[in-house]
């Protein structure tokens, strides 16, 4: 009757899926910091073009006022 039923299949759980399912993880992390890092590179150009753009407009606006004299 009840008797097929194993009661100690959790037992029967092998380290390799503990090691495999950590081994994702990890992974997982690596490529979550890896575009973590991407996108802080990407945020730092940005910055750096807005930068750039911002100070040829000051320049411009100098020497459009520079004609005003």
């Amino acid at each position: 009757m009840v008797s097929d039923i194993d009661d100690d299949f959790l037992d029967d759980t092998s380290d390799s899926d503990t090691e495999a399912d950590e081994k994702e993880e990890s992974n997982g992390n690596t490529l979550t910091e890896k575009k973590i890092q991407e996108q802080a590179q990407k945020n730092l150009l940005a910055r750096k073009r807005i930068e750039e753009l911002r100070e040829q407009k000051l320049l411009k606006s100098l020497l459009d006022d520079s004609e005003d004299w």
